[in-house]
């Protein structure tokens, strides 16, 4: 940004500081013009309720507004096109997979509504994965046509005159034109039980991603749930600045406030400054629900340490977050605490923390209410069951030993495994059908009795669930003891001088695997690993101090804050060999 729109946006708040924030309200939206039809198909995706939200303001972004109906009508006009193209006179392509690329705008609901008019299954691709990834996506999915939207045409034009595979051009029509209701403008009715709806594919380290096939009847399931849970109105404005290639992204922070007829303002990127402008604005639609991953929440806090330093400035901020914002969310990575400590400081909010993979949806949150408990990621969401477990010795009979099982309204411990760790697994109709063309790896990831192998240690105690991380990576054992490296780096970021951190789990010869730390410093910090273990000898036990310490610049993360932790082990010792990761969201 300019030096001087920085300038006048700082002015701007300053300005503001001097008046009290106004109540919350929603002018400009216009009410319903009807209720949700009732639909008797339990799987109906959410483009099925538009019409009944009629002229409310579905989208706001780089092009405009965008209501409910024109969705709908650029959607259905979109679809038909999808359909004349693969010459299917009847409307309906049976799940073929449709890939598509847009940008984050009113272009990628369009484009995804239109896959599923035509019967179609919703293949998202991202923009900043390279050539060659785009080619596998495509190709591996199989996908008869591919959407690109008018600034990705020259990306893609390449990879699709390679595979053969026929490219549609996004018109302008799709972002600003009014779409004309052709014939009825509605869909006849369609049973979309089982259907698939959406191929996301999971990152791969050793193996090739795989691409998790969620049908509608899944995703529903996953939107219900979270709209109750997390008390979705219509009245909520979201801010949008996730990519749309994720879970957290499409589900969560789209497909939620899409459900109930409430408004999404997406920006093209995450960007500290406008989020700032959007959380303190007076226009409406006026943001009131806000949903991260810990690395956006970390930048937009180095922002406000840069910009907003007086403290009538400060209390201004505060002020406005808690009168006007109702609910903000983090996800996707475990979430430090001084992070989370210092933005119920400047904001007055406790992040809600909860847990998700792209196979299984959102499974637990914290209470929307109701006390939240730093770490945990609270109980099940409804209709989804959980078990805490852990491997039957014995391999006679029942396939593990069971130490917790709970749903949304309670947890059973079994007795003598209070609080024992295990690795989490869970049931429920959020649960995907498959990964993609591979049955063999379908069937492994999952019990004999039919629950999904999440791959994440857990415990439960203190009524709620806490994710220790990735059982692959993330438990370290070392001398015997099972090592939680996300307890450890939760720890390791109280140090005043450390600013990130990943401890990863390094073989080793006499302690079977030893703690290492790689660390960012504050600017001109300097910290010794002797220090470090001086310092730690008050917080932490004498088995979990790191062994080794590693400064870097900067730790790799892709674009949902994630760390590879075995990218980071072939990195530092390049003899050794990792496995492929889940795709946790």
């Amino acid at each position: 940004m300019p030096p001087h729109v920085v300038m006048s946006f700082r002015r701007l708040v300053w300005a503001l500081a001097s008046h009290r924030p106004a109540p919350l309200r929603h002018e400009g939206i216009r009410p319903l013009h009807a209720a949700p039809a009732a639909c008797s198909d339990r799987s109906a995706p959410v483009f099925t309720r538009a019409l009944a939200f009629g002229d409310r303001v579905a989208l706001v972004d780089q092009h405009g507004h965008h209501t409910y109906k024109d969705l709908y009508h650029r959607s259905l006009c979109l679809s038909r096109e999808i359909c004349r193209l693969r010459e299917c006179a009847g409307g309906d392509l049976q799940e073929e997979r449709i890939s598509f690329m847009c940008s984050n705008d009113v272009s990628y609901v369009v484009a995804q509504w239109a896959s599923w008019m035509s019967g179609g299954i919703a293949v998202p691709l991202y923009r900043k994965h390279p050539q060659a990834e785009l080619e596998y996506f495509i190709q591996d999915s199989r996908s008869s046509v591919v959407l690109a939207g008018q600034e990705y045409v020259e990306l893609l034009s390449p990879v699709v005159r390679k595979l053969g595979v026929p490219l549609l051009p996004l018109t302008p029509t799709v972002y600003d034109g009014v779409a004309e209701e052709a014939g009825d403008g509605q869909l006849p009715e369609r049973d979309w039980r089982d259907r698939g709806a959406m191929i996301i594919y999971t990152s791969g380290t050793t193996g090739r991603p795989k691409g998790v096939l969620s049908t509608h009847y899944n995703i529903r399931a996953v939107v219900t749930g979270l709209v109750h849970k997390w008390g979705w109105t219509k009245d909520d404005v979201i801010l949008h600045v996730l990519p749309l290639h994720h879970v957290h992204g499409v589900v969560n922070k789209l497909l939620c406030p899409l459900w109930v007829g409430a408004t999404c303002v997406m920006l093209p990127n995450f960007n500290a400054q406008l989020v700032w402008e959007k959380f303190l604005s007076s226009e409406t639609p006026r943001i009131n629900v806000f949903m991260a991953v810990p690395t956006i929440y970390t930048k937009l806090m180095d922002y406000y340490d840069k910009h907003f330093t007086q403290p009538h400035v400060q209390d201004f901020v505060r002020a406005v977050c808690e009168e006007k914002i109702r609910l903000m969310v983090s996800g996707s990575a475990a979430l430090p605490l001084p992070v989370l400590e210092k933005w119920k400081n400047i904001t007055g909010h406790t992040l809600l923390e909860r847990y998700g993979m792209t196979e299984i949806g959102m499974a637990l949150s914290n209470p929307l209410t109701a006390a939240r408990l730093p770490g945990s990621v609270g109980t099940p969401l409804p209709g989804v069951e959980v078990r805490i477990v852990s491997e039957n010795p014995q391999k006679e009979g029942y396939p593990y030993i069971l130490h917790a099982e709970g749903n949304e309204k309670e947890t059973k411990v079994t007795p003598g495994f209070k609080e024992k760790e295990g690795e989490l697994l869970v049931r429920g109709p959020s649960v995907f059908r498959e990964y993609w063309d591979k049955p063999e790896e379908t069937k492994n990831a999952f019990t004999s009795d039919g629950w999904f192998k999440t791959g994440d240690t857990a415990v439960f105690k203190d009524g709620r669930y806490w994710i220790r991380g990735r059982t692959s990576v993330d438990i370290i054992k070392s001398g015997g003891y099972k090592i939680s490296a996300l307890e450890v780096e939760r720890l390791l970021l109280a140090h005043p001088s450390i600013t990130d951190v990943a401890v990863i789990g390094v073989p080793d010869m006499t302690w079977g695997q030893r703690v290492t730390a790689v660390v960012t410093l504050q600017e001109g910090h300097s910290l010794s690993h002797r220090e470090l273990k001086e310092w730690a000898r008050d917080v932490m036990a004498p088995y979990v101090v790191p062994s080794e310490l590693l400064l870097v610049e900067e730790i790799p993360r892709n674009q949902m804050g994630k760390v590879n932790k075995r990218d980071l082990v072939r990195h530092f010792y390049p003899c050794n060999q990792g496995a492929p990761e889940a795709g946790r969201q």
